[in-house]
């Protein structure tokens, strides 16, 4: 049996765990060094700049008469005779 192919097959599934623990180091260190040097920002929300709305007015507001009529052309059934 050869013994430098058993051992260099012995050490692949270390080297690739080494591997992918060295990625997943980099990745969560990437990460820790972006939220260090950009911090999430926190929204500020002012809940009293805009005033109460009622939804129900605004529809009563629309002047139903005042409203542009579109022309539809409907085509779905177009029955061509001698077929």
């Amino acid at each position: 049996m050869n013994h430098a192919l058993v051992s260099c097959c012995r050490f692949v599934p270390s080297i690739r765990t080494h591997h992918v623990l060295a990625v997943v180091a980099v990745l969560i260190i990437g990460l820790g060094a972006k939220q260090y040097f950009f911090p999430p920002i926190t929204a500020e929300a002012n809940l009293r700049a805009v005033p109460a709305i009622n939804i129900l007015q605004m529809h009563r507001d629309i002047n139903m008469q005042n409203l542009s009529v579109q022309k539809v052309h409907d085509k779905t059934f177009i029955f061509v005779e001698g077929e």
